[in-house]
């Protein structure tokens, strides 16, 4: 048995009473778990609700290399939510970058740098003033990216005032390709890749239209130059909640 805390990504119903669990893992990486029973009338109603994506979890924990489904002895909430589970905005910002941490991890790779991001991303978020939430997104794909090896290439300047997704970041010529962006908005990515703090993050002024913009050229390069990344399902949901 092993103590490790968790990101809950994912649960899906397994027979009458069971859940199939994707957690986050500090010591493990990604991993499945089977917990029996949580969903039956004699459970608990609060112990099935800490297992819906996003939940930050203190868990104990079998752990066999070997098995393609591990098992959780105990498992409690490492941080108490105090505006997530209720404020709608909140709420879709979580199951968005819930969902990017899905489609970009690799299973049963240990990333103990990138968890310790994401723990901290989604207590930091429960803790902000809803009115300035609404970077955070792009602040968490950013930051994905770059722990993940897959860092946008150079910064915006005279010399490479160009955001070209083919080559992965800033270039002195102009992109071949769609899609492109306008000068005002690569200076933007810019000035959030350099962004090392939340407090500044959370006064960078940004329009919404900008924000989305910036929000699916980010996807379009995870995309492009990650294995892993697909289609975000939460993506339209974000967009209407931050519009």
């Amino acid at each position: 048995m092993h103590n490790t805390q968790g990101i809950v990504l994912r649960s899906v119903k397994y027979g009458d009473t069971s859940l199939i669990t994707t957690i986050f893992t500090s010591l493990y990486g990604v991993q499945p778990f089977m917990v029996q029973g949580v969903r039956s009338v004699k459970a608990s109603r609060n112990r099935s609700g800490l297992l819906q994506p996003g939940m930050l979890l203190d868990m104990v924990v079998y752990h066999q290399p070997m098995k393609n489904m591990q098992r959780m002895r105990e498992y409690q909430p490492a941080v108490i939510y105090q505006s997530i589970l209720q404020d709608v905005i909140k709420n879709s910002v979580a199951l968005f970058s819930v969902e990017v941490l899905l489609r970009l991890l690799p299973d049963s790779a240990p990333l103990p740098d990138l968890f310790d991001f994401a723990f901290d991303y989604f207590s930091i978020l429960d803790k902000t003033p809803q009115r300035q939430v609404a970077n955070f997104p792009l602040f968490f794909m950013i930051n994905c990216s770059r722990e993940l090896g897959f860092d946008l290439k150079g910064s915006y300047s005279e010399e490479t005032p160009h955001l070209n997704l083919q080559e992965g970041g800033y270039t002195h010529n102009s992109p071949a390709l769609a899609p492109f962006m306008t000068d005002d908005d690569c200076r933007m990515l810019s000035r959030l890749m350099e962004t090392n703090s939340y407090e500044t993050l959370e006064h960078t002024e940004m329009g919404a239209a900008t924000r989305m913009r910036l929000t699916e050229w980010y996807i379009a390069f995870l995309q492009r130059h990650s294995q892993h990344m697909g289609n975000i399902r939460s993506l339209q949901v974000l967009q209407a909640i931050l519009h």
